[in-house]
């Protein structure tokens, strides 16, 4: 006997749910969360703005302080600990020298002399290319790792027997490193004009930066669009002594 209910002149059953159907609701509630998503991160400021790049910028200006005031506490110690150090050490006369000689030679002791000055700066703000020479491109206007590369490379050449880049003494593990148009340099941060002293022989140290190919390349860009190159002469000079870290950091085989 069949069931009124199964037929088709019976009453309706419930209507089933079209896979479609639920496609298309699934959309719309997707694009709800969307929306409400997009909604609490606004919150009616703009989200397309530089305020987390500045404040970046802001914190590597306060990690490069900090740097430095732990750089000077550093010096201000190790030099209580050298006073200590060389009261009652049992070492010969010969040694003291030997071990003075060796902290000259790795930067860790001041040094005075006749020095030389080399000064480089970005091009001036909307600067143009001098007649003869091509517009210049972003890059064409600003000071680059290579220049400053090229500068501490030819003082070295030229028998320096110390270099400072900004305030820091060089020593063996320096790195000079620009990020866009800023220096880092054991772990702080400058900004142009930047300026590289070494002491040594005057006239050797000129000769090696007029024969370096690198620094004739920049002087074309300087009289081109008007890059800063400026060389100052001391005849007495004192450059600081290294004051940073001089552990040694090197990989580690897993395992």
């Amino acid at each position: 006997m069949s069931n009124s209910g199964d037929s088709p002149g019976g009453a309706p059953r419930g209507r089933s749910v079209r896979p479609v159907t639920l496609l298309t609701g699934a959309v719309f509630a997707l694009a709800g969360l969307i929306f409400v998503t997009s909604f609490n991160t606004a919150k009616g400021t703009d989200i397309r703005t530089d305020a987390s790049m500045l404040k970046l910028s802001d914190l590597v200006q306060e990690r490069s302080g900090k740097n430095k005031q732990l750089d000077e506490t550093a010096a201000a110690l190790r030099g209580d600990v050298d006073t200590l150090a060389q009261r009652d050490d049992g070492s010969t006369k010969a040694e003291d020298a030997a071990i003075k000689a060796l902290e000259q030679s790795a930067g860790t002791q001041k040094l005075s002399g006749h020095a030389l000055t080399v000064t480089l700066n970005d091009a001036p703000p909307n600067a143009v290319a001098n007649p003869g020479y091509p517009d210049p491109q972003p890059n064409d206007l600003v000071i680059h790792q290579q220049d400053l590369q090229a500068v501490v490379n030819a003082l070295w050449q030229g028998g320096a027997k110390g270099i400072r880049v900004m305030d820091q003494r060089l020593i063996t593990t320096s790195a000079v490193r620009c990020v866009g148009n800023t220096l880092i340099l054991q772990g702080r941060v400058y900004s142009p004009p930047y300026k590289v002293t070494a002491v040594g022989d005057l006239s050797k140290l000129r000769s090696a930066l007029n024969a370096s190919p690198a620094i004739q390349n920049y002087q074309q860009y300087v009289k081109a669009y008007g890059l800063g190159w400026k060389v100052d002469e001391h005849q007495a000079m004192t450059l600081p002594g290294y004051s940073g870290t001089v552990d040694l950091h090197y990989a580690k085989p897993v395992g």
